[in-house]
Parts: structure tokens; sequence; C-alpha cells
């Protein structure tokens, strides 16, 4: 079902709680932001919201600060340079629940950002207290933060239960939009590109892939758990032994739907520099660290003729250069395919990224852990709870 987005709403003089993504990486000490990409990517929605005359409440978790407050993971310093980035000011909150925080109440056209959330353990435990404290704040609900769309938190779940009507934000309405079209009624062929190191990690992904996509093309070190389970040699790579019979199954379940490479960089030693050749056969003494030429010319002929490429993961050791050439070749290949193509998780990113590539991606989503588990064909709990279209109609 379509859930409600913001667009759908009439925001004029009602406080909105916005639910963003600001865990952001800072410096040691927290005093310093070393990327403001999480910041920018919710502008939309927050200037949305301010051009329709709301009142803005923005609240969000930072790092892991096990229920407690820990002045290294405050959100004061996304506060100023959300301030910078928006160019209006950005009013602090010493916390996110409490009379002190009810009396800051924004007027329309204000900003107001509340204390990391994870600083009280209730969040995390979907304490309905907690969740409705902090629907107590607003009039309306959105959730912007697709990056903790899989968590059943009390500021992704539990207070929509204490709010009239939940939306989707602008960017979670483009991930939804975007991952969904993949996943759900994809333009044909449509190939998948899964990376990583563990079959273990993206089981479920692998098996909902199987049933939507056309081929389903696999790299990096869980590859090497597949050509086992072909009783092909790996030497010392990366295996997880104790998934080889689950990789056998999948391998007749998929027919030849799934791709595995057919040779290999490999090298005696994992380090930066270590001399490295390709082989089609791993010797025993040998470490694959990267797909091969011929599989990048295989798999590279494959996505020039998708019309759309779900991409998830790294095909070799990609953070210890030249062990990324694979990666950033399939990186150029996705871009040039002219193919829909939505790109999930950190590493893949950073490659579209170091390819210089990005521009030509249709897609890049905000969430490595949501967007897993949406290609897993799991429903995700901050989504699941938002308000359907048809039932807001009523």
């Amino acid at each position: 079902m379509a859930k409600l987005s913001i667009k759908d709403l009439d925001l004029k003089g009602k406080v909105v709680f916005i639910r963003v993504d600001f865990n952001v990486p800072l410096a040691p000490g927290g005093k310093e932001i070393t990327s403001d990409k999480r910041i920018r990517a919710s502008l939309p929605t927050i200037q949305y919201a301010l051009e329709q005359g709301a009142a803005v409440i923005l609240a969000s978790h930072l790092g892991r600060p096990k229920g407690k407050p820990n002045p290294e993971m405050s959100l004061a310093p996304v506060a100023a340079r959300l301030s910078e980035v928006l160019g209006r000011p950005v009013k602090m909150a010493p916390d996110c629940i409490g009379s002190e925080v009810a009396a800051l109440k924004p007027k329309p056209g204000e900003v107001l950002l509340l204390e990391n959330l994870r600083f009280h353990k209730e969040e995390e435990a979907n304490d309905p207290q907690f969740s409705k404290q902090l629907a107590s704040l607003a009039d309306i609900y959105v959730n912007d933060a697709f990056g903790s769309a899989h968590r059943a938190h009390a500021s992704t779940v539990g207070m929509i239960a204490f709010m009239p009507q939940a939306a989707a934000g602008l960017l979670m309405d483009k991930e939804l939009e975007w991952l969904g079209k993949a996943t759900r009624n994809p333009d044909r062929p449509c190939v998948a590109l899964l990376g990583g190191a563990k079959v273990s990690d993206k089981i479920e992904v692998i098996q909902n892939l199987m049933k939507v996509v056309d081929r389903l093309l696999i790299g990096g070190a869980m590859a090497y758990t597949f050509l086992r389970a072909k009783n092909e040699p790996t030497g010392k790579s990366l295996v997880e032994a104790d998934k080889v019979d689950l990789a056998k199954s999948l391998l007749a379940e998929a027919g030849g739907k799934l791709v595995l490479p057919v040779d290999h960089i490999v090298v005696r030693e994992v380090k930066a520099g270590a001399g490295n050749e390709a082989v089609t056969t791993i010797g025993d003494d040998q470490i694959a660290v990267d797909i091969g030429p011929k599989t990048v010319e295989l798999f590279e002929k494959i996505i020039a003729g998708a019309r759309t490429v779900i991409w998830n993961g790294p095909m070799g050791i990609f953070e210890m250069p030249p062990f990324d050439k694979g990666t950033v070749a399939l990186a150029k290949a996705v871009a040039d395919s002219g193919a829909v193509s939505v790109v999930g998780g950190g590493d893949s990113e950073k490659a579209i990224k170091s390819a210089g590539v990005t521009s030509k991606i249709t897609h890049v989503s905000t969430g490595g852990g949501a967007s897993l588990e949406f290609l897993a064909g799991i429903d995700l709990p901050g989504v699941e709870a938002l308000t359907e279209k048809a039932v807001a109609a009523k």
C-alpha cells in the first residue's frame, strides 16, 4: 500500500515532528562533523515543511551512547552545521523530552533540534511512556530517516500510536519509490550485483532477489563459499565452511540465474602492494582478493544489456587498492548501462564515488542495513507504521 507523504498533509500553523537521520561521523572528541551528507539529505523535507508554514521539531540518534548522556555524542555540532546549510537559526534543546523541552515549542518558520534520542534507553526499548512524551511535542509526525526504518524504536514506531497521522518525508518517499520499483516492478532485464564478505549476511537478499531478477552476479569473498559448493579450488580465500551446503541449495534453486566469477586476482598475503596475478584456478597457497579481468568482462556484458541494476557490496577488498579495480570497473559499467540503477551499502557508494560516476546513478540509498532488509523482502517497522493513503482518505 502507498504510504502517506508529507505532501499529502496540511502543515500550515502545525508543529511537525520530523525523525531525521543525523547519525553523522564526528572527529574524536565529538565537536567536529567530518561529513554533512546526511544533514544535506534532510534539507528538502525540512525546507518543504517550513515553506508550508510549519514549525519544525527535528529528532535523531547519534552513535551508540548506551542509553545515557554522552557529551561526545551530542547533536549540538549538528545544530550549528544545519543552521549554516539551512540559512536560518536552529535552536538546540537540552534534551528530547521533559518540561524544559516542551517550553521551547517552536513557532511557524522556526526549527528546534532535540538532543540525541539514544541518551534515553527507552528510545531503543520502544517504551510507550517515552513514545507518548515525544508525541506530545507535536501535531504531525513525519519519518525521513530511512537509515533507521528497520528499527522498531520509540521515535520510528512507538510514538506513531499517539499521533493522528504519520507520513513519509521526501527522502523516505524517494527511497521507497526506487527500492520498491527495483524489487517489485523492475524494467527488464533486471540484474542484481551482490558483493561483500559473507553469504550469511545476505541469505535472505539472495533468496528474495532470485524471485525478482533475471541474472544475479555474485562477487566479493562470498563468491568463494559458492565456488567451494561447486567443488572448485578456493585456496586460502575466505570461505564460510558452515554455509557451503546452503550455497549448494541456493545454486540449485537459482538454475542459470546465478553467475559466479570465472577468474580471480590472487595474492599470497593480504597487504597493500602485495604482488598479485589473475588466475582461473586458485592455488592452495593463494587468496582471492578481487574478481579477475575475464569476470569483469563477463559482468560488464550482462550489465550492459540490463534495464534495471540493483547493487549491494564490493567485488573484492575494495579498501586496499589495487584490489578495488573490479569494483570500480563495474561501477563504471553500471553508470554507462543507461539502466535504472539502485545502489545500497556504504562500500558500493564509495565505489561509485571513486569511479566518478555518482551523478549517473539513479538512486543511492541512504540506509545500509535498511536497504539490505528491503532487498531481502523484510517489512521495515518504520515504514509499516506510517499511515496508508487509503486509510487517510477515509
